[in-house]
């Protein structure tokens, strides 16, 4: 049994809040903060695995989940940021998005019951906003806006024009047995275009993940008087690297190992898991299994019939990979680690072990992940890339009328052909 004790300390690692000028990402800036995600609210837990995404006609409010590992409750607000195709925020008033006084007080909380560690979970939902695009659900502590807390991506899209997109064998010969190309047409005779190059861009992005998006201006069709777009590179532009199915291990028991999961130890004050010793599978043969395409989802066995927000343990969770000691760094990747970039996320060399690890305090459910190397998060080395592998992707079109002061998301398809979930 391998357990890395002295990571308890990573409970505490310290963030930087920083600004919120440029570029927004998805981010979280305190160290007691945890498990947040927001999705659109659904009857099941399978609803958490929906990206933050909502029609502007849609009915589904999306909700916003976080824990405090906290024993006294903070007063937690939330400000809407609206911003542009890019992610730089845009140059609408508050009120030109929403009917209402843009500061929320998070006034939906509940404590954690008989939890190891203990914990205040908040509950916010979003509210209806009147313009599409691209938007950000800051939390602050109290009236302070400088005193961030998490920042949060969604987006809010209205069906103005036809979008159409679809999985193709890839146009580079050599890439056929590792990749996959989204090709997209779109028709814009609803808009008033005078410069299709630059007042339309479309969006790319697998498995709800920000990092490898690809962002398109320039059509390989245009058709003027039929106001046709069509993005179908020839030149890889729009390929993916298909990557793998996502390892997992399943932390929704205490009382027993779940699957991937060497032992677990329940102590008075934390529990422990460790995760079976993983290694490189870049050469294997493709094995078709069910994944959640790198997201995770909060849910326990142990209390049938409560509520897994509330009643899940928090488990510190050791991963380990075995792997020769390079000079380049090893990350795990996966929606819990913010694809690689929070601090935990970075393996470290255990010289005894001879082995790479880290340690994850990660909430009861089902956790997707992979491996990757160097900062360019390549996971090929470790995962391999199989044409077959089942990913979703979304295709966002962003339009900017003349004289408009901000980017219109006026199409949105979801492609996940083959869907497999558990």
């Amino acid at each position: 049994m391998y357990q890395a004790r002295t990571y308890l300390l990573l409970f505490f690692f310290a963030l930087n809040a920083g600004n919120l000028f440029g570029q927004i990402e998805d981010k979280v800036y305190k160290d007691h903060i945890y498990s947040v995600r927001l999705f659109p609210v659904g009857s099941d837990y399978n609803s958490q695995l929906n990206a933050p995404v909502v029609s502007i006609s849609d009915s589904r409010p999306l909700v916003l989940h976080f824990d405090d590992l906290a024993y006294d409750p903070e007063l937690y607000s939330v400000k809407l940021v609206h911003c542009d195709a890019d992610w730089k925020q845009s140059q609408l008033k508050n009120n030109d998005f929403l009917s209402t006084f843009n500061e929320f007080t998070i006034q939906d909380y509940e404590y954690s019951v008989n939890t190891r560690i203990p914990y205040i979970h908040y509950t916010f939902q979003i509210p209806p906003v009147t313009k599409s695009g691209n938007y950000i659900a800051k939390v602050y502590r109290g009236r302070d806006e400088e005193d961030v807390v998490l920042t949060r991506r969604f987006m809010v899209y209205e069906e103005f024009f036809t979008v159409g997109a679809s999985i193709v064998p890839t146009s580079q010969t050599a890439d056929r047995q590792t990749s996959q190309q989204i090709n997209v047409n779109v028709n814009y005779s609803n808009g008033d275009i005078m410069d299709p190059n630059n007042q339309i861009r479309v969006v790319i992005r697998q498995n709800q993940r920000w990092g490898n998006a690809k962002s398109f201006s320039k059509p390989t069709f245009l058709n003027e008087s039929s106001k046709l777009m069509r993005f179908e590179s020839f030149d890889g532009e729009n390929t993916f690297s298909a990557g793998n199915e996502f390892r997992f291990v399943d932390l929704r028991f205490i009382r027993a190992a779940g699957v991937n999961i060497a032992n677990i130890t329940v102590e008075t004050d934390v529990i422990y898991a460790d995760a079976k010793i993983d290694s490189p599978r870049p050469n294997q043969a493709y094995s078709q299994y069910l994944d959640l395409n790198g997201q995770y989802v909060v849910f326990n066995n142990d209390r049938p019939g409560g509520n897994p927000e509330m009643d899940s343990q928090y488990i510190l969770t050791n991963f380990y990979l075995k792997y020769p000691q390079t000079s380049e760094p090893i990350y795990l990747m996966g929606a819990f680690t913010a694809w690689g970039k929070s601090l935990d996320a970075q393996m470290k060399w255990n010289e005894e072990l001879e082995l790479y690890e880290t340690a994850v305090l990660l909430k009861q459910g089902w956790y997707d992940y992979q491996y990757a190397l160097g900062e360019e998060l390549d996971t090929k080395p470790f995962e391999g890339s199989y044409f077959q592998t089942e990913n979703e992707y979304e295709v966002m079109v962003y339009y900017r009328a003349l004289g408009s002061r901000y980017d219109q998301l006026v199409g949105y398809v979801y492609l996940q052909p083959n869907r497999r979930r558990l």
